[in-house]
């Protein structure tokens, strides 16, 4: 009796009916980003599940059981691409086969870009003319200049993509939830009006950060950099995380010796010994970008947290100049 009492409160304690708790599309997603941008169309209908550990590099993962199972049980799967999570095509088909599935790198109308090569990047490839317009319409476009196999996947660093995101998220739950539809595209168009002025604020904070160069750890900034004005010199990693070969460090070391190179970010999913191995002798800022908000609550606010993070990063390497 006892845990039947509790089991009916529960709903009452978190303001929502039974019958409505019953209707909520049950929604897995890949990375902590993603989960906050589901979070804040979902809004007090329900919480979406991450089948990805917090923390764990998605370029290589393994399923826990209580992941598969998140994909097993989902009426939607909402994940960046197949390109940043190449090893989930079979999970999402084998468990999720019934569900609806979103991948927001396919999402028409988004900044798109290919990856970019070699350990150092021509600042000239860097599209310092593009017009970040006040009504935020601006399509960068595909970045031609560059020929590595595949699209970069880590579209969730331009804000102008997370606005079209929202959208689709809101377009899928209302399909699944049509009684909710209208609240699902509420909370959309507040999340897209907050995020303009969050990107707003961080362009103004940025302005002065323009002639910053700094060395990443792995290719995963060029949409942050370009929706900011910003610019990564070079990268220690190719955008899929793997280890860098001997020349490619020797590349970054022979930038950094040569050139005027402000700072260096480390990321918490990696091993920082091959920063320090690069850079430790050197007065080079040692810094840490996180493109996954580790170290972040996850929920609506993650993402908005996460942008002004990786902005106060950059901040602190220009003022260490």
């Amino acid at each position: 009796m006892t845990y039947r009492l509790a089991h009916y409160a529960l709903p009452l304690l978190v303001g929502l009916p039974l019958t409505a708790l019953a209707d909520v599309p049950r929604v897995a997603v890949d990375i902590p980003p993603v989960h906050s941008l589901v979070a804040k169309v979902m809004g007090d209908r329900g919480s979406p599940e991450l089948f990805i550990q917090p923390g764990a590099s998605p370029h290589g993962y393994s399923l826990r059981p209580s992941e598969a199972d998140a994909l097993d049980n989902a009426d939607l799967v909402v994940w960046v691409s197949n390109d940043l999570t190449p090893w989930l095509s079979g999970p999402v088909e084998n468990l999720a086969g019934d569900a609806r599935h979103l991948e927001l790198m396919r999402v028409s109308d988004i900044n798109t870009f290919a990856y970019r090569e070699g350990a150092t990047f021509d600042v000239a490839d860097h599209d310092h003319d593009h017009d970040h317009d006040h009504d935020h319409d601006h399509d960068h476009g595909h970045d031609h200049a560059h020929h590595h196999d595949g699209q970069d996947p880590h579209g969730w660093m331009d804000p102008d993509n997370a606005r079209r995101w929202l959208d689709a998220i809101a377009q899928q739950l209302g399909e699944l939830d049509p009684e909710n539809a209208d609240y699902y595209r509420d909370n959309a168009a507040k999340g897209r009006q907050a995020l303009e002025s969050l990107e707003q604020d961080i362009e103004e904070r940025l302005a002065t950060s323009e002639s910053t160069r700094f060395i990443v750890f792995h290719d995963a900034y060029q949409y942050f950099e370009k929706a900011f004005d910003v610019t990564a010199a070079g990268a220690i990693s190719i955008g899929d995380a793997s280890s860098p070969s001997p020349a490619r460090i020797e590349a970054i070391q022979t930038m950094v010796n040569e050139e005027d190179i402000h700072c260096v970010f480390s990321e918490p999913q990696f091993n920082p010994q091959i920063v320090d191995a690069v850079f430790g002798d050197t007065d080079t800022y040692i810094g840490v970008m996180d493109p996954l908000g580790v170290d972040l609550t996850p929920g609506p606010e993650l993402y908005d947290a996460l942008l002004n993070q990786m902005a106060d990063e950059i901040q602190h390497c220009t003022n260490a100049m």
